[in-house]
Formats: structure tokens, C-alpha cells, sequence
């Protein structure tokens, strides 16, 4: 069921705001649950095990509320109101009158399947039992469970009262009643549900991998750097953060074990396949931000690397563009602007040099495999008007400096900053978008969550600038595929073949019946 679909009939099964709300596990994501459901008007109860912790958790709840008094965003008597309905408890039979609990404790099954054990036997049967689990089976949870069908997963993102996104996880034995119950409270809250079935990674952490994955794999190919990797995937491809900058915020170990716990639970799938190089780093103790050392440094007065820029080429005065650019068509009419002449032909989808190189939009294929054709790659852009910085690969065996140079100019002409990268098939825009849309239509295909959900959890969850089905379908699942195949023939692990999804994709869009030859090419 999509989301608007259970939206539509779920619109008064939320559990009412008079309805008593338990949250047990009093960290960070705990107490942002607790202060989400309190702010909604629900009376909330906190539990945890350890003794003390609930009221101090209130009392932080508390402080976090003056907060936002202090910042004009809630109302001093709201703030009164909801302090009224906070409180800590000191026993699980204090949860008796819960209608929704929603538990936050350790990642670990054997305690969360005993909690729910021991909350079984105290809540009424209709109550609803949610797990916050961002890497547990919500389906194993449940197993020990005597009514396992009103269990759910109600997986928030951290800081819970912050970001938007909530993935509603139903289990293997999950009724559809809760799953909606569970989606319907969500929403009420002010949060933007989506719904998923009980896979690992559920939807975000799913397909948000071959994110990291492929800086990592450009790096350790000595693609390019990780400065100038993060560069041009936010400048170029338009993400908030690179790879790089991101997992040293989340920390390294934990972001490597999100990977470890997802490729093992797909039985070590080649496509979520983990890093050698992270897993070095997390040898080594450079966990990121709160070790003071990651990726880049953080000490005080540490300076952050820069990435590589080329510096200024002579543009030249006009350029052949055949008449197929594809995704890059935008360029023409930068060039145009920028004074360059645009001269169009019949052809392929490149871009002719005055020195006769070709520039192309990255397919897979490097230039050192031209040896009788100079060929330049240039990377993918979300929009190249807004684009800042675009990346350019070339094999030194096969392309001379001087073209090289008119490839820069021709960019930097248009406004652009030019990182050179090394000639890796793919390069890094188009790869990681490619994977991306990949992975997210074997997801939809499996039936893991419909297509807008998985874009809407992706834009909300990972503030991505496009859902990656939405991104794929305007760059054309045909390219998408031909790309993959490309990749596949050169890596033939399975990591980069078109899943059945993708392909599907790519036959429905182009109107083709289906025949086609290796690796998904006609």
C-alpha cells in the first residue's frame, strides 16, 4: 500500500492525542520520540530500565521545551501543558493505560524481544507496539511476541523532533490495521510516514549505500581524492554533503557497521558489498569528528583539504555538439551564453574540440580504451546552470595536454570550476546516481515500498536533491542501464549488473519488448 493510499484510509485511526503514549529508552532518539508525542498533546510516560533515567530525561525534555519558548516556536502555556503530561516512571507496571508504545532501547534482539515480552503481559491487548530498530528484523522482534500482528517498526530519524521522516516498518506477521494505526499516528504528528516492508535497511539505509560505496571505491581505484570526491558530488551532483564529510559526522564505525549489517543480512550481495579503506580507518581509531580525525581533520586549527581545481584554460572560440546530448543538452545553451559558438550536427551525444578530441558524458567506458580517438569524459550534473564545478577524465596515454586544456577552458568558460579526476569508468556523478536508481528499483521491484515512497524517504531521510527513482527516470533508465552494463562488463562481480527492476524500467520507458542482448544492452 502507498503512502497516499494509506493515508486515505487510515485518516482517523491515529491514536487520540487523549491516548496515553510510552516511551521506553531514554537517549537521544527516546527522548526526541517522547518530545515529538508530547508536543502532539499526547500524556507521555518514560521508562528506563536503569534507575534515575527517566527523570532525568524529563528533565532534559523539559529544558528543550524552555528552549523553544526562548525561541518564539512553541507557546509558553503549550510549554506548561505538555510539561503536565510528562512523566517518568519507575516501574513497567506504571505503562498499563499505554496505547502506543514506542520502544528505543539497545540494539540488541534478546533485549528488545524481552521488554516486549514482559510489556505484553501489562498493556491491553489493543495497545500498539512500535520498535524505533534501524537494523534489527522487526519480524524477529515480534516472533517472541504472543500477538505479534499490532507489532511495527516506527523507525525515526535523528533529531527525531527535527527531521520530517518517519519509515513505517510492517513485519512478517504485522496486520495491516497497525501498520496503518502506526502510519496514521505518524502523520498526526506532524511527520511525513512512508510505508516499507521488514527488509534490511528498510528503505533509507538500504538505498542510500551505493552513496557511500562508490566514493569509496573511487577512492581506493586513486580516482580522486576524497576532498575533490565530496566537492563534486555536492557541486556537481547537488547533495547537501559528500560521502566523505558525512560519514566522518556520523562516525566512521558506525556508518561501516550500517554497511557490514546490511551486506551480511543480504547474504554478502556484491552490491552492498563493504570498504577496505573505511575498514582501515576504523582500525585505526579515526572514527571522524569525535575523535578529532577522519577522513579530513578536526583538531583546532586543522585546515580541511581542498579539492582539486584546474586552473584557468583558454577557452575555445567554437565546438561541434552532436545533436543527441541527452542529460547534458542544458550545456549547450551555457556554452551559447558564455560566447562560444555551438555548432550542431547529426550524430552522438558528444561534444567535438577544435583539436578533435570528443567530450562526452560519462557512460562507463574510460578514454585509455580510444587509441585512435582522443576522448574526454565529462560527469553527470543534477542542473548544470547551477552547477559549480563539473569533473573531466582522461587517460594521459591517449589525450594530449592541449586538449585537455580546451575541455577546461570550455567549462570555466561557462562558469564552472574543472576538477580533473583520473580515468575510472563511470566517474562520479553518473556512477553514484546510476547505483542509486538501481537499488531503488530492485527495492520497489521486491516490493519493499512503492516508488514514491522510496523517493520521499530518500529526499526527507538523507536530504537527497532528488529521489533516486525520480533522478533516474529524468536521466533515462535506458542510459542507466546501458551504464550499469558497461561497469558490469568491466567488474564482473554482480556489483554494478541492472537489477531486474532497473531493467524492467528501461524497457517500459524505451517501448522495447524485452530482447536484448548481454548485460542489458539491445
Amino acid at each position: 500500500m502507498t503512502a497516499t493510499e494509506t493515508a486515505a484510509t487510515g485518516e482517523n485511526a491515529a491514536v487520540g492525542p487523549d491516548r496515553t503514549v510510552v516511551v521506553v529508552g531514554t537517549g537521544t532518539m527516546g527522548q526526541g520520540i517522547a518530545q515529538v508525542a508530547l508536543v502532539a498533546g499526547h500524556p507521555v510516560r518514560l521508562y528506563d530500565v536503569l534507575p534515575g533515567r527517566a527523570q532525568e530525561a524529563s528533565d532534559a525534555i523539559a529544558a528543550r521545551l524552555d528552549r523553544l519558548v526562548a525561541k518564539g516556536r512553541l507557546d509558553p502555556a503549550a510549554r506548561d501543558a505538555a510539561c503536565e503530561r510528562l512523566h517518568p516512571a519507575a516501574s513497567l507496571d506504571e505503562l498499563a493505560d499505554a496505547a502506543l508504545v514506542v520502544e528505543a532501547v539497545l540494539e540488541r534482539l534478546d533485549a528488545k524481544q524481552e521488554l516486549f515480552t514482559a510489556l505484553e503481559k501489562i498493556v491491553a491487548d489493543d495497545c500498539l507496539l512500535a520498535t524505533n530498530t534501524s537494523s534489527l528484523s522487526v519480524t524477529a522482534i515480534a516472533g517472541a511476541l504472543r500477538v505479534p500482528g499490532r507489532f511495527v517498526g516506527l523507525h525515526f530519524f535523528n533529531p527525531a523532533p527535527l527531521l520530517p521522516l518517519v519509515e513505517v516498518v510492517s513485519g512478517f506477521a504485522t496486520e495491516e490495521q497497525a501498520a496503518v494505526r502506526a502510519y496514521a499516528t505518524a502523520k498526526a504528528w506532524g511527520k511525513t510516514p512512508v510505508r516499507c516492508a521488514d527488509t534490511p535497511g528498510f528503505i533509507v539505509n538500504r538505498v542510500a549505500r551505493p552513496f557511500y560505496a562508490e566514493a569509496l571505491r573511487i577512492h581506493e581505484e586513486r580516482g580522486a581524492d576524497p576532498a575533490t570526491i565530496d566537492a563534486v558530488l555536492r557541486e556537481s551532483g547537488g547533495f547537501r554533503m559528500g560521502p566523505f564529510e558525512l560519514t566522518d559526522l556520523i562516525g566512521q564505525d558506525v556508518n561501516e557497521a550500517v554497511t557490514r549489517s546490511v551486506w551480511e543480512s543480504f547474504y554478502q550481495d556484491p552490491k552492498f558489498t563493504p570498504s577496505l579503506a573505511q575498514r582501515r580507518l576504523v582500525e585505526s581509531g579515526r572514527l571522524g569528528r569525535k575523535t578529532g580525525q577522519g577522513w579530513f581533520p578536526y583538531a583546532e586549527g586543522a585546515a580541511l583539504p581542498e579539492p582539486h581545481t584546474a586552473p584557468p584554460a583558454e577557452a575555445p572560440g567554437e565546438v561541434t555538439a552532436g545533436n543527441d546530448l541527452g542529460p547534458a543538452e542544458p550545456l549547450v545553451g551555457l556554452f551559447e551564453n558564455a560566447g562560444i559558438t555551438v555548432r550542431r550536427e547529426p550524430g552522438d551525444g558528444c561534444i567535438t574540440l577544435p583539436g578533435g578530441a570528443l567530450l562526452c558524458l560519462a557512460d562507463g567506458e574510460t578514454s585509455l580504451e580510444y587509441d585512435e580517438q582522443e576522448v574526454i569524459y565529462f560527469d553527470l550534473a543534477l542542473d548544470y546552470a547551477r552547477a559549480t564545478r563539473v569533473a573531466l577524465s582522461a587517460a594521459a596515454e591517449t589525450v594530449s595536454d592541449g586538449s585537455l586544456q580546451e575541455a577546461i577552458g570550455l567549462f570555466q568558460a561557462a562558469g564552472k570550476k574543472v576538477s580533473v579526476i583520473g580515468d575510472v569508468p563511470g566517474m562520479i556523478v553518473a556512477r553514484t546516481v546510476a547505483m542509486l536508481a538501481d537499488v531503488a528499483a530492485d527495492a520497489v521491484a521486491r516490493g519493499v515500498a512503492s516508488a514514491e515512497d522510496v523517493d520521499i524517504a530518500m529526499r526527507l531521510g538523507v536530504n537527497y536533491p532528488a529521489g533516486p527513482l525520480e533522478w533516474g527516470a529524468e536521466v533515462g533508465f535506458r542510459r542507466i542501464c546501458d551504464l550499469l552494463g558497461t561497469l558490469h562488463a568491466r567488474y564482473p562481480t554482480g556489483r554494478y549488473a541492472p537489477s531486474p527492476g532497473t531493467l524492467r524500467r528501461r524497457f517500459a520507458d524505451s517501448g522495447e519488448n524485452g530482447e536484448h542482448g548481454e548485460n542489458g544492452e539491445s
